[in-house]
């Protein structure tokens, strides 16, 4: 739902310019494809590290590159998906410390009270639940997307 609603206005860009016009017959399928890559072009080179797409254009040996409509789809969308999932993996690891934090506070207290034999996991689980929620742990994680978006 969140995917359908950030790319909400480049889907419209993609139907108005691309897919009205080739139901309509006005275009070629080719054209349609052409004018419909465009806007997804230009969502995803916003959204792409510059190191990731200079991977793949010089994987790809792309030469004479001038605007983001120069861009080859195949160097784009994987230089894309490598920056998402760079952008995911520094989300979850913040998500995960303060975890790891309340993990580590929880074992400390147990094995000072002595019990060896109660897994830590147990007794954490709760507390990084009741963390979550008064944090509004959801909200942050979806403010974090749409501020990865902008």
């Amino acid at each position: 739902m969140l995917t359908f609603f950030i790319m909400g206005p480049t889907f419209q860009d993609v139907n108005k310019q691309a897919l009205q016009p080739f139901l309509e017959g006005e275009i070629s399928q080719s054209e349609a494809f052409d004018k419909a890559s465009s806007p997804m072009k230009e969502f995803m080179a916003k959204q792409t590290r510059e190191s990731d797409l200079k991977l793949f254009l010089d994987y790809s040996n792309a030469t004479n590159i001038q605007s983001i409509d120069d861009i080859p789809l195949t160097a784009l969308v994987p230089a894309f998906a490598i920056s998402e999932l760079k952008t995911a993996f520094q989300m979850g690891f913040l998500i995960f410390i303060p975890f790891v934090v309340i993990d580590m506070i929880v074992s400390s207290i147990l094995m000072a009270m002595g019990m060896m034999m109660l897994p830590p996991s147990l007794i954490s689980l709760p507390f990084k639940i009741l963390l979550f929620i008064l944090v509004d742990g959801w909200h942050l994680v979806v403010q974090s997307l749409f501020v990865s978006f902008n």
